[in-house]
């Protein structure tokens, strides 16, 4: 067997210390592929990295590392036309009384989805039968409801396709498949074919990404003296983003603002999200200390990148028009 088929959680990977986004990246390297296969993604949305605008967390990773060692992308979905289907019969849906009832007895399959993502996942747990017969029944739950089509984005069809495009000999390769693709992916190629991501001691990068995570997911339950000293140690840029965010959550705002002068004078391009949000905070800061000129180079700076996030974005356009102030 040679093909390793490793299952990405879009944005949920934030949730999970032992299988967060770097996880997809340990597993990938660690296997020594010899091409590294996208079955959710074809070749236009590669090209463009609209993966980027999903909140493909992995793919912030495992891309750049690819890019960095020479590794062969290839993206396998060619219908992505009938993915943004589902999307468009969702919404069609969601005009009409009728279609809102059908929508309200898919809720039971979306929140029995939501319970099974954001429970502890590991790379094993991803491997068992048991997952993955709770990922079939999602989408078998949709099939019943509305028919293999657009509301389940023809999923099926499209993981049968994707499947014939798998080398299954002649070379070392792993598969980067979303989750609720991977049942069906599994179901469409050839038993004893593939293999699934095994038991895997987390790798130090690993466990700075868990760290980098639960700060960006702060709260007011959070030890945030001991996250702080944890980031201290995190030899990654982002890790003084978070720093200045937890600042910034306390009142600390010159503090949170020397971080981000700090991380501002190193290379930040990475994760591709940073620069965007890095920016974007910055601006807000040097606003809510009175030096509007500053701000506004910021905010400048985000629009003038290739690409930043959306909600980084916004920030920027609102600053424009009016200084930001807390509170």
């Amino acid at each position: 067997m040679s093909v390793l088929l490793v299952p990405t959680l879009g944005p949920f990977h934030i949730l999970h210390p032992r299988y967060n986004g770097v996880t997809v990246l340990e597993l990938t390297r660690l296997y020594q592929p010899e091409t590294l296969y996208l079955a959710s993604y074809s070749s236009q949305e590669l090209g463009a990295q609209r993966w980027r605008d999903q909140n493909e967390l992995s793919f912030f990773h495992v891309l750049p590392w690819a890019e960095r060692v020479g590794l062969p992308v290839v993206a396998l979905d060619e219908a992505e036309h009938l993915r943004r289907q589902a999307l468009e019969f969702r919404q069609a849906l969601e005009q009409y009384p009728r279609g809102q009832e059908f929508l309200r007895r898919a809720s039971p399959l979306e929140e029995a989805l939501r319970a099974l993502l954001t429970e502890p996942m590991t790379p094993e747990r991803l491997a068992q039968g048991g997952t993955i017969e709770a990922l079939r029944a999602h989408h078998q739950g949709y099939v019943e409801l509305f028919g293999e089509g657009p509301a389940t984005g023809f999923r099926s069809l499209r993981m049968r396709e994707v499947a014939k495009r798998i080398p299954l000999r002649g070379e070392r390769s792993v598969v980067l498949v979303d989750v609720l693709d991977y049942p069906l992916l599994v179901e469409a190629l050839p038993e004893g074919s593939y293999r699934f991501p095994q038991a895997h001691t987390p790798t130090e990068l690993e466990r700075w990404r868990s760290l980098l995570d639960r700060a960006w997911r702060l709260s007011e339950s959070d030890d945030w003296g001991l996250l702080l000293e944890g980031l201290q140690a995190v030899r990654e840029p982002e890790a003084l983003y978070c720093a200045a965010q937890i600042y910034l959550a306390a009142g600390q705002l010159e503090d949170a603002f020397v971080l981000l002068e700090e991380l501002l004078h190193t290379d930040f391009s990475h994760p591709a999200y940073l620069p965007g949000y890095a920016l974007a905070r910055y601006g807000q800061l040097a606003d809510a200390l009175g030096q509007r000129e500053r701000a506004l180079r910021a905010y400048q700076a985000v629009l003038g990148l290739s690409w930043a996030p959306a909600e980084a974005r916004e920030i920027a356009l609102a600053g424009q028009r009016s200084p930001f102030r807390l509170g």
